[in-house]
């Protein structure tokens, strides 16, 4: 993979730091999908995988520094350390009290509540937690900063995520091709989008050669690559701009 991935590009207005790219295939070299999202008004964690948690404290951040949560899909890969972070609020050391937000697509109330039944102690206790379901929807975050949504092709509640500030980033999640993911990214600053594999095509992902026709309609600046499979780590062609390959630990300066 020498020459497709980059470690950090710095000096930005909003800063992407992929906390983990791979995907529910166990993997020492990368976690579970994550993607942390910093902004001078505030901080966005884009899907809670498997050990995602203990992954912000060894990149310095704390659980106080994360002011949303937003989960593409409700697949495990995406989700599984959202009742450690939530649990974690509440009996860390000290107990967040900061308000907290939560968002993601269609059924997101029923998913956090069915949550809260195998797992009660991670209802808020000493903050304020707000639930929004988006689907194709606009909200602003902070002032000068929105976030929208449109429906995906892999599960019913999957959504991509555009944020738009002094910059506009898209996350696909999870997705097959989508004429509405097209749309989306168009003229994107950069786009962090799942492929899943090289070569192979498997149903609601994408794949190198299905990703390259949607960036050569939607013409994003710059294309990070995440969601890999372990098939990724004997891929030995070469990325050409706009294209990166992700790794853990990646930061991107906008």
């Amino acid at each position: 993979m020498d020459g497709n991935s980059a470690t950090a590009i710095q000096n930005g207005f909003m800063k992407v730091r992929f906390l983990g790219t791979g995907t529910g295939v166990p993997s020492l070299h990368r976690l579970s999908s994550s993607c942390l999202l910093s902004m001078p008004e505030g901080s966005v964690l884009i899907d809670v995988g498997p050990s995602v948690v203990r992954r912000l404290l060894e990149f310095g951040f704390t659980l106080e520094d994360i002011d949303i949560i937003l989960l593409t899909h409700f697949h495990p890969d995406h989700t599984a350390d959202l009742a450690t972070f939530l649990f974690a609020c509440n009996y860390g050391e000290p107990r967040r009290t900061r308000d907290l937000v939560l968002l993601g697509g269609q059924g997101l109330e029923l998913f956090f509540r069915r949550l809260c039944l195998a797992y009660p102690s991670i209802r808020p206790k000493s903050y304020s937690l707000t639930i929004r379901g988006m689907i194709r929807d606009v909200w602003s975050l902070w002032d000068g900063v929105t976030v929208e949504t449109v429906p995906m092709r892999h599960r019913q509640e999957s959504i991509a995520v555009k944020f738009k500030g002094k910059k506009t980033i898209v996350f696909t999640g999870d997705t097959d091709y989508s004429g509405d993911l097209v749309s989306f990214a168009t003229g994107a600053d950069l786009l962090v989008s799942e492929c899943s594999f090289p070569d192979l095509k498997a149903k609601g992902h994408l794949n190198l050669a299905v990703l390259e026709k949607i960036v050569e309609r939607a013409k994003p600046k710059q294309v990070i690559l995440s969601h890999l499979y372990p098939e990724w780590e004997t891929f030995r062609g070469v990325l050409h701009a706009p294209f990166l390959l992700a790794e853990d630990g990646l930061e991107i300066s906008l």
